[in-house]
């Protein structure tokens, strides 16, 4: 081992300084970082995929396969097994740096893995690619090791193992189609019996009108986002958001209701995390689970209403939207009310139909129960309903039979627990959720609240499907007493999109407000444009093309937000990050922790007070001691007040005041991002280094702070940053000797 590894050092010297030479310093920094190369790539893969032959979509589809599962999946779970230093630490200062230096692992090196993984299946399409794309991955390696951030052994590591694990899943893909495709696709599989020698031949047995297969697809492409997206939640790429922890609090407190919200979510995380225990993977798991039933919701109903075919396409367009995306992953309340939302409006279909039997309506009010035991906004679907009947004549003889007010009847008794708790606790749900609705402020009209709320969904909700929806419930208005269905999606959907579009006239909007809106919406436009397409509409594939394509783009950058970094070829700052408020929390809460071992080493005692509920329940999470001390007696607690705020102040073992006299504290309030420069945007978009602005320090504690402490000092700030971009801000203070 000594001897190799210092053939391998020797070897890297010689490349790195020894052949040093202009040409060389100028191509070999384009060669191994380059801007252009993600996007054109994914330009190429994209238009693989949209408009070529089945050999080039089966090679693209392949090449992405490979890429997506392969670098995060083996070749950084080496990385972070081997832990091997990369040169330009342990060899400095006898290393020419060309690209500077970076604390990731060396070994293996993912350049070489990727270039050699798509190298080895474009040969396996198309052999004559190999004298293009050899000499390409060739170059590339070469470049890692010339730039001074691999080893030579790293690169070769990385070229074997990236053409092992691209044959490997070439032939596993090729193996399972030949197995289960004859099996559950056996009309695709007749007519395209080889993944890796795509022919079609004409099939003369199969059913030509059997969409049987894209129901099994279906399936089978739920069932890996589900396994993906739980492989996701499981690496702990992210970490949890404020609401999630403050809400994993509740699921320590099982109680009828709570200050803001049902007590839905507490008792989904409460079952979660007593199977898969306090961890993020426990308390994110029903989410992706959710997606999965709604998505199977989805495409059943849809493909038995208009086609197997058409809800395959719903199932793709919800997947690339990245509202619904984010709603898979966080354990929110949103999750759990938008699938209630669906299964209301799959069994009220059924009900609301010439021959739809009371069963039916009872299963409907039953879920709208349950989705308002989640989050309050499911009882808008009454308002729904009632749209839907006041519409549509044909379905008001239901009005005169007992299961719309027997529907009534169980989804007011799944509001008891609701309103008992807050009858006990002087209705304040009310108070906060009008608050929340700016009821209390006097309306002064204003656009900025509107542009906000729109540009907002726009992003969010893709912005060709937004536009395609949109377009959609417009154009079906002329044609909805032939379609009822359509009426239907619309009825569901438009009103709660309508009423937050008004209401942003007068009070902001939180984007997602509409969740539940987004499935029925978007199954009108994919009822919409099959119509269209089947009256030979051109402009349907390329416009459905264009927006998965963007979709998925998206929904990927998003997952990782490293990859815009990749892109741009300059990491965006933290603070502006997409994943800012689910990042840094862990080194947050640790960076808080060793504060109060300092200050309980004085001889007291010490807690901590954080300045926000959300805070509170992330340092209690990623704090073992506050974790552990969670049995006995709360480690962290939330600033108190006069009023309730927030959930802490109903609960009397959080009131610090009365447990914890004459102790210290550390109090941590956080703080909002740094500000930057006016023109960092054009600076981050030249590649440039973008700085913060010169900002004054805080110095003095909350006036309710350092009336209850004897005394305070001020700690300072402390900056968390992952790779050199700060992610959080917080500023520590010593509280000594509670009043």
């Amino acid at each position: 081992m000594h001897w190799l590894q210092t053939l391998d050092t020797s070897l890297f010297h010689f490349i790195n300084r020894s052949l040093s030479n202009p040409l060389f310093d100028w191509l070999m920094p384009i060669l191994s970082v380059n801007g252009w190369f993600i996007p054109v790539a994914v330009a190429l893969v994209i238009a693989g995929l949209c408009f070529g032959n089945a050999r080039a979509r089966l090679c693209a589809l392949m090449i992405f396969l490979v890429v997506v599962l392969g670098d995060p999946l083996v070749v950084n779970t080496i990385k972070k097994a081997v832990a091997r230093p990369r040169p330009c630490i342990t060899l400095f200062p006898d290393v020419v740096e060309r690209l500077g230096c970076s604390d990731t692992g060396s070994f293996p090196s993912a350049h070489a893995a990727n270039w050699f993984a798509m190298t080895m299946i474009a040969f396996i399409f198309y052999r004559r690619s190999i004298w293009f794309m050899l000499p390409m991955a060739l170059a590339v390696s070469f470049s890692r090791v010339y730039n001074g951030v691999h080893y030579p052994s790293d690169v070769l590591a990385g070229a074997i193992l990236g053409a092992g694990y691209a044959a490997a899943l070439a032939i596993a893909l090729e193996t399972a189609w030949r197995f289960f495709g004859k099996k559950y696709f056996p009309r695709w599989h007749a007519q395209l019996p080889s993944l890796l020698n795509p022919k079609f031949e004409k099939s003369q047995t199969a059913n030509p009108k059997s969409e049987i297969e894209w129901l099994r697809l279906g399936y089978v492409f739920i069932f890996v986002m589900l396994a993906a997206r739980w492989i996701y939640i499981a690496c702990g790429f992210i970490g949890l958001s404020g609401d999630e922890a403050y809400q994993w609090i509740w699921s320590k407190h099982l109680a009828l209701s709570y200050y803001s919200k049902p007590p839905g979510i507490a008792l989904i995380q409460f079952i979660s995390t007593h199977i898969f225990g306090d961890t993020q993977f426990g308390v994110r798991f029903f989410s992706p689970l959710f997606a999965a039933i709604l998505s199977v919701m989805m495409l059943r109903f849809l493909a038995r209403e208009t086609g197997a075919r058409t809800s395959f396409c719903l199932l793709l367009v919800a997947t690339a939207t990245p509202l619904l995306g984010v709603g898979a992953i966080l354990m929110t309340i949103d999750p759990p009310l938008v699938l209630c939302w669906m299964w209301t409006l799959v069994a009220g279909w059924r009900a609301a139909k010439p021959d739809g039997k009371t069963r039916d309506w009872l299963i409907a009010g039953l879920a709208m129960g349950l989705g308002f035991l989640c989050k309050y906004t499911a009882a808008y679907q009454i308002f729904c309903f009632a749209i839907f009947f006041a519409l549509r004549p044909e379905a008001r003889i239901h009005l005169r039979k007992p299961g719309p007010w027997l529907a009534l009847l169980v989804f007011f008794i799944c509001t008891l627990p609701v309103v008992i708790w807050n009858s006990q606790h002087g209705w304040i749900t009310l108070t906060h959720v009008a608050g929340n609705a700016g009821l209390h402020s006097q309306w002064q009209p204003t656009l900025k609240f509107f542009q906000d709320f729109i540009g907002l969904e726009f992003g969010l909700l893709n912005p060709l499907f937004f536009i395609g929806a949109i377009w959609a419930m417009f154009g079906f208005w002329k044609f909805r007493q032939k379609n009822p269905l359509s009426l239907y999606f619309s009825c569901m959907s438009a009103p709660v999109l309508i009423g937050h579009l008004l209401w942003s006239f007068h009070s902001r909007i939180q984007p997602n407000w509409i969740a539940p809106a987004v499935p029925p919406m978007f199954c009108l436009m994919a009822v919409y444009w099959d119509e269209k397409l089947c009256a030979g509409s051109k402009i349907t594939k390329p416009f459905l093309a264009a927006g998965l394509a963007l979709g998925f783009l998206a929904s990927a950058l998003m997952c990782d937000t490293n990859l815009i970094g990749k892109i741009s070829g300059v990491p965006l700052p933290g603070e502006k990050d997409p994943s800012h408020r689910v990042r840094g929390w862990q080194a947050t809460a640790a960076s808080v922790e060793i504060a109060r071992e300092k200050l309980e080493a004085e001889g007291k005692p010490a807690f901590i007070i954080a300045s926000h509920y959300g805070t509170t329940g992330l340092f209690t999470f990623y704090s073992a001691q506050a974790h552990n001390a969670l049995k006995s007696q709360p480690l962290v607690y939330c600033i108190d007040s006069d009023a309730p705020q927030n959930q802490f102040y109903f609960w009397p073992e959080y009131d610090y005041r009365a447990s914890r006299k004459a102790q210290n504290a550390i109090y941590a309030e956080e703080l909002d991002p740094l500000p930057l420069e006016r023109d960092w945007l054009w600076k981050w978009l030249a590649r440039e280094k973008v700085d913060y602005a010169q900002t004054p320090t805080m110095t003095n504690a909350p006036a309710r702070i350092a009336g209850e402490f004897e005394s305070v000092a001020d700690l300072g700030e402390q900056d968390i940053k992952i790779n050199g971009r700060i992610f959080q801000r917080v500023h520590l203070w010593a509280c000594y000797n509670l009043k």
